[in-house]
């Protein structure tokens, strides 16, 4: 099957057999499939498909074995996550081992070799096709550590533990704020049993927490599963942090509320995908009398998945900007 993505057609044109590749943060493409050998990836979704195929997938948090084939990062459009995969593969990869860029010229890639340049290590470029740039270089032991990225910042009277690639990296985002501001007013004390979905940085699972709910949190992004977990630790908060690919952790397990600032974008492109799940999926995954409550752009045509699954929803908050919405028995009552 030919390339669909425009960084792999590039390398479909510069690996024309099957190359046994080592692909770093790649997308979903179905050339992979058949040229790589190793995947390496902080997306849930990646990972199982991948090792649904019997192939060896690693998560940044796993230590890798030395490379059996060429490795290729594919450059994130995140600059500061690009920075990070460089530091992280140049710790865990031995000294000297090839290590090809791969990206889009919008999304950053050009920049590539200014990076590399001030990082010490080299750069040449091999090929440029359908608006994308691949450039080679290899590991070098660097002076800054890839735990260096981590960071904390104060919002909401919590201390918040956030990485680059997570959303709202080391700011608390406003549709979020005004999904608290709601909470606080309307969730009311008896609603325990608490899902927070796509937990970011963790701001709502230690919320819910600190008032004394028991939470669980998941994401399908390893960093915001990582920051989530540090975050409640920081505040010396207790919940259950899980990778999960929106419920797909979550077999049998049912809810008093679903709570969730769901994402719509994938890398620059809009994706309803995730969130048309969390709606359409929700009644399963709520005890009788429980709640589906999100937060989301006031453009996005969420009411209409709202209506189709629950039948009503109500509008708990706008602020023109944001809305927050509920739907479920309890909102129907």
């Amino acid at each position: 099957m030919s390339a669909q993505t425009p960084a792999c057609q590039l390398l479909e044109r510069y690996f024309e057999e099957h190359a046994d590749l080592w692909t770093i943060a790649p997308p979903q493409d179905a050339w992979l499939k058949t040229h790589a050998d190793t995947l390496v990836s902080a997306d849930q979704a990646i990972l199982d498909a991948w090792r649904a195929l019997g192939k060896s997938a690693y998560s940044p948090f796993d230590s890798l074995p030395a490379p059996t084939g060429p490795c290729v990062l594919f450059w994130p459009k995140a600059h500061r996550l690009g920075l990070w995969w460089l530091a992280w593969l140049c710790a865990e990869l031995p000294n000297g081992t090839p290590l090809a860029l791969v990206g889009e010229n919008h999304g950053g890639i050009k920049r590539v070799p200014k990076v590399l340049a001030e990082l010490g290590l080299q750069s040449d470029k091999l090929d440029s096709a359908r608006r994308c740039s691949l450039f080679v270089t290899r590991t070098a032991k660097l002076s800054q550590s890839p735990d260096d990225a981590w960071t904390e910042f104060s919002a909401a009277g919590l201390s918040l533990a956030s990485h680059p690639g997570v959303f709202g990296h080391g700011k608390l985002d406003e549709g979020t704020a005004l999904l608290l501001e709601t909470l606080t007013q309307t969730l009311p004390p008896n609603v325990d049993n608490v899902l927070d979905m796509g937990c970011g940085d963790g701001v709502l699972a230690a919320s819910l927490a600190k008032q004394g709910r028991s939470v669980t949190a998941v994401d399908v992004n390893l960093f915001a599963v990582e920051a989530t977990r540090r975050t409640l630790s920081a505040n010396q908060l207790q919940g259950e942090v899980l990778a999960s690919d929106v419920y797909q952790a979550l077999a049998g397990r049912r809810f008093d509320a679903i709570i969730s600032n769901p994402p719509f974008h994938q890398e620059r492109a809009i994706d309803y995908g995730p969130t048309g799940r969390l709606i359409q999926e929700a009644p399963g995954y709520l005890r009788p009398g429980g709640r589906l409550i999100v937060v989301a752009n006031a453009f996005l045509p969420y009411p209409d998945l709202l209506e189709k699954t629950f039948g009503q929803f109500t509008l708990l908050a706008d602020n023109r900007r944001f809305r927050v919405y509920q739907a479920g028995l309890e909102a129907l009552a």
